[in-house]
């Protein structure tokens, strides 16, 4: 594989565990608002936090898959 296409390839992948974890720091800022509610509940917030974190659990998972795929034509073409 030529330099220029594996450093792009890189790139991507670098970029998408960076919206991985970006969307996990959402999950995880949505788990500290829902475990407020609590203390002071509010069943509207809360049906909207439990719909957000459902969201970003699936983008997660979407972006995990995305990347095991790219993770895949990336091994494919290093050994091109």
């Amino acid at each position: 594989m030529e330099q220029a296409k594996y450093e792009q390839m890189q790139t991507m992948l670098n970029k998408l565990e960076d919206v991985k974890n970006s969307q996990e720091s959402i999950i995880d800022k949505i788990n500290h608002i829902i475990t407020d509610l609590f203390q002071n509940p509010d069943k509207d917030l809360e049906k909207v936090m439990e719909e957000a974190h459902q969201r970003a659990s699936d983008n997660v998972d979407n972006i995990r898959e995305a990347m095991e795929e790219y993770e895949i034509k990336f091994n494919k073409a290093q050994q091109a």
